[in-house]
C-alpha cells in the first residue's frame, strides 16, 4: 500500500508529541490520576485495550532491560505517556512498546497514553524513528525497516534518509545486509556478528564462502578489520578461481579431453599465465606401467 509522502519526519518525535511537559500528581498509588500539560491531553487507559505495533520494526526486546523497566515502573509509575492510534475497539501503540511491556510486567491495569490520528505510513514512520533514535534496533531489523518503507509507501532510498536523517550511502549499505543468507543474518540478529562485520561480509557474492567465513569470524571473534582483510583475501582468491574457470571452458577442456582419449584415464590441466601443471590419474601399478610405456612410445 502506497501512503503520500511525509517529509520532516526525521526531526523526530517532537514534532509528534509537541513541546509536553508532564508532571504527575495526586495520589501516588492511583497511577497518574492528573496530569498538566501543553497540547495534547493524556488519557488514562486500561492495559489490556492496547494491542502493540503492527508496524514495529524490532522484532527482539531485552528481557533484563524490560525487566530493569518494570522495577522502575513499579516505584515511580509510567513518567512518560505511551503514544497511541486508536484500532478497533481498542488502541495499538505507535511508540513506547517497551514501556507497555515493562508496565505488563509490573502489574500495571492502567497506563497514561496520547492518542493520535496516524496513517500507516506515520505509524511506521514514527516507530522505526523511535528505534533510531534510542539506538534500540539491531543493524537486520533496521535494514528490514527501511525497506519496508521502500516497498509499501514508495519511498526512494533519498526519501527514506531524509525522514530519518540518515545519509544515503546509510541507507544502501544497511538494505545491502538484506542480501546475506539466512544463517548470517541470524548471526547478527543474535547479536554474534556486529554491524561492520556484516557490511564487510556482503562485500562477497558467493553465499557459501559468506557462511564459511561468517562462521570463521564468530568462533575465533575476529575484529571488523580483520574481518575485512578476511573478505578481501577470500575475494581475490574467488576471482583468481573463477578466471582460471573461465579459461578452462574455453581451451583447456579440449585438450583434456584429446589427453583422456590418448591415455585412457582422467588427465587435469591447470593453467596459469605461460605456466601450469599436467595431472595424469592412474589406479594401480598395472595401469601406470601402461602409461609409462605409452609417453615412452611419444619421444
Amino acid at each position: 500500500m502506497a501512503g503520500t509522502k511525509s517529509k520532516g519526519l526525521g526531526k523526530g518525535l517532537e514534532a509528534l508529541f509537541g513541546d509536553v511537559e508532564i508532571k504527575p500528581s495526586g495520589a501516588v498509588e492511583e497511577h497518574f490520576r492528573q496530569y498538566e500539560m501543553t497540547g495534547d491531553s493524556v488519557k488514562i487507559i486500561d492495559i489490556n485495550n492496547i494491542k502493540p505495533n503492527s508496524a514495529q520494526p524490532r522484532q527482539l526486546f531485552n528481557e533484563e532491560k524490560i525487566d530493569e523497566l518494570a522495577a522502575s515502573i513499579s516505584a515511580h509509575g509510567v513518567i512518560q505517556p505511551i503514544l497511541l492510534k486508536e484500532s478497533g475497539d481498542g488502541f495499538e501503540i505507535v511508540a513506547g512498546e517497551r514501556r507497555w511491556r515493562a508496565a505488563r510486567k509490573a502489574g500495571l491495569k492502567e497506563v497514561p497514553g496520547i492518542v493520535r490520528e496516524l496513517t500507516n505510513e506515520q505509524l511506521l514512520l514514527v516507530a522505526l524513528i523511535e528505534n533510531i533514535q534510542r539506538e534500540d534496533l539491531n543493524p537486520i531489523e533496521e535494514a528490514e525497516a527501511f525497506q519496508r518503507m521502500c516497498s509499501e509507501f514508495n519511498f526512494t532510498q533519498e526519501d527514506v534518509s531524509l525522514n530519518v536523517g540518515k545519509s544515503r550511502p546509510y541507507i544502501t549499505n544497511a538494505i545491502r545486509l538484506l542480501k546475506l543468507p539466512a544463517e548470517i543474518q541470524a548471526m547478527v540478529l543474535e547479536g554474534k556478528l556486529t554491524n561492520g562485520h556484516a557490511r564487510a561480509l556482503a562485500g562477497l557474492k558467493n553465499a557459501d564462502r559468506q557462511i564459511m567465513l561468517a562462521e570463521r569470524v564468530v568462533a575465533k571473534g575476529l575484529t571488523v578489520r580483520e574481518t575485512e582483510k578476511l573478505v578481501q583475501e577470500a575475494d581475490k582468491k574467488g576471482k583468481r578461481a573463477s578466471k582460471t574457470a573461465a579459461i578452462k571452458t574455453t581451451d583447456i577442456l579440449e585438450i583434456e579431453s584429446e589427453l583422456k582419449e590418448l591415455l585412457g584415464t582422467k588427465v587435469t590441466l591447470k593453467h596459469h599465465g605461460k605456466r601450469g601443471k599436467l595431472e595424469i590419474d592412474y589406479f594401480s601399478r598395472e595401469e601406470l606401467e601402461r602409461l609409462i610405456e605409452i609417453l615412452r612410445t611419444l619421444r
